[in-house]
């Protein structure tokens, strides 16, 4: 198998896994800050058992550790924003809003990885615009603010996810996903007594035992949707870029809404403009890698064609 279709196949994978981060977040009683130190402790904890890690962590240079550790940070805020996104929201809003991520990836992406800017890839960004907007239009005005965390959340990730693109060939995956998740989680610690000024309760108890089903739900979460996605959307990111792998990321909402009406019994907070919204963002997911192809298959002719000339000359 080509290592570019192989690449798409694991991220797809990784986003099936991530459609039921939403579902978890809204079962897990914790708060939004709380949750996700935990979420990142256990995953910390798992690889610290790895002698791999720690062997390319001895032989991993300082500066890049201290670029990965600044990604983490970026990670820790991306995930808290989305958590709070879903606590002040629903599943399904919190999920789809992540969308938004393929716009702000594709101006992002170019500045901070140094690629030539695509008006394609922005005009599909754009394209999806819509479809937010009508999902915004298909929720309660209370869940609001849940969207606009949401958005933040989106922003976050289409900057952490270009920066890892420009680093991810100078690690390995396990021990990158090791440093971001460990720095992330330092950085929450820090952080938590400003986000009680800001969110009363939110930096409260971010260590204290959670309950049984907690705990449960937890570990699903770090190990089956955190842990090995994580890990293995670092090596897919060698073989696609950002924004590719940022569009394929907006099926999260589907996966996330189906299993939201599955298991929340969610459908009777939303509308049918919600579920246009989100037919909306499908249709950009399926139009990219159409138009990738189209493309190539262009280059190669203008190649061939190309080649056939300095032939004859």
């Amino acid at each position: 198998m080509h290592p570019a279709t192989r690449a798409h196949w694991q991220i797809h994978f990784c986003v099936l896994l991530w459609g039921f981060t939403a579902i978890l977040g809204k079962l897990i009683t914790l708060p939004a800050m709380a949750l996700v130190t935990w979420r990142m402790l256990i995953v910390v904890g798992a690889l610290a058992l790895v002698p791999r890690v720690w062997r390319a962590l001895r032989a991993m240079p300082a500066r890049l550790i201290a670029a990965y550790a600044g990604i983490g940070v970026l990670v820790a805020l991306h995930w808290v924003t989305f958590y709070a996104s879903i606590k002040l929201s629903n599943a399904s809003v919190g999920a789809t809003c992540i969308a938004l991520g393929t716009a702000f990836t594709a101006l992002l992406e170019p500045a901070l990885t140094g690629t030539r800017f695509r008006f394609r890839d922005l005009a599909l960004g754009i394209a999806v615009l819509p479809g937010v907007a009508l999902v915004v239009g298909g929720v309660p005005a209370d869940m609001r603010a849940g969207i606009a965390m949401g958005a933040l959340s989106a922003l976050l990730v289409a900057a952490f996810g270009s920066l890892n693109k420009r680093l991810v060939e100078h690690g390995d995956a396990l021990t990158v996903t090791g440093i971001e998740l460990a720095s992330g989680t330092a950085a929450l610690v820090l952080l938590a007594p400003l986000a009680d000024l800001l969110w009363p309760g939110q930096g409260e108890g971010l260590f204290a035992l959670p309950s049984p089903r907690d705990t449960a739900y937890l570990l699903a979460l770090a190990l089956g949707c955190t842990l090995l996605p994580y890990a293995l959307s670092l090596v897919a990111l060698r073989h696609m870029s950002a924004f590719a792998a940022q569009l394929a990321v907006n099926l999260e909402p589907v996966y996330a809404v189906v299993l939201a009406i599955l298991l929340l019994d969610e459908q009777r907070e939303l509308t049918p403009l919600f579920y246009a919204g989100v037919a909306i963002l499908l249709a950009a997911v399926f139009a990219y890698p159409l138009l990738h192809r189209r493309t190539r298959i262009e280059h190669a002719d203008m190649l061939a064609a190309s080649e056939a000339k300095g032939t004859l000359d």
